[in-house]
């Protein structure tokens, strides 16, 4: 793994304009458009330590009312197996999500693709809650071979300028309801 691509996507979801204006250069308007709404809400984007191993990912992306671990991958093919160091990289990010109720997602970028040539993937973890347990239901999960062993299919991810429309369109904490049905104080008081 290459650390120019953890950079680049890292630069993406750090709402970065030259970053996001870079990876959506060969995209449609409308794709465009999508990608750059996380330039309105960025993430707190850090590379994890002992990067890769331990269940942390590569890099951990954080805001107010969501936060990620991610890793990335990149290949010149649009499959990658999983198997020694990246099944146990995968079974300790499984661990770490369902341990901290974290969602942990792949990132995988094919190289030598136009358009948007990444893909979002998440690890398939139980016990999720609120908002993590709402988007998991949208991002597609890790496929799985025909013996049941999850892999990384970049047709079968969703593509980062609609993971960035998913996670960026609602007003963060403030526009996140209580379980009663009511919002924050300040909100309730002007509703």
């Amino acid at each position: 793994m290459g650390t120019s691509y953890e950079r680049e996507l890292r630069s993406v979801l750090a709402g970065e304009l030259k970053g996001v204006r870079a990876v959506t250069r060969s995209c449609s308007e409308v794709e465009r458009a999508r990608a750059m709404k996380v330039v309105q809400r960025p993430f707190l984007v850090v590379r994890a330590p002992g990067s890769g191993s331990e269940g942390t990912g590569d890099l951990l992306a954080l805001r107010g009312d969501i936060c990620f671990p991610i890793e990335v991958k990149t290949s010149k093919s649009d499959r990658i197996y999983l198997s020694g160091r990246t099944m146990d990289q995968y079974k300790a990010l499984k661990e770490t999500g369902e341990k901290c109720g974290l969602l942990p997602l792949y990132a995988f970028r094919l190289k030598g693709v136009r358009g948007d040539s990444w893909r979002i993937m998440r690890v398939e973890v139980e016990g999720l809650t609120g908002k993590l347990r709402h988007l998991s239901r949208s991002i597609p999960p890790l496929p799985l071979t025909s013996r049941g062993t999850p892999h990384l299919d970049w047709n079968a991810g969703m593509p980062v300028h609609r993971f960035l429309a998913l996670v960026c369109k609602s007003n963060g904490a403030s526009g996140i309801v209580s379980e009663s049905g009511v919002g924050n104080a300040k909100e309730s008081a002007l509703g």
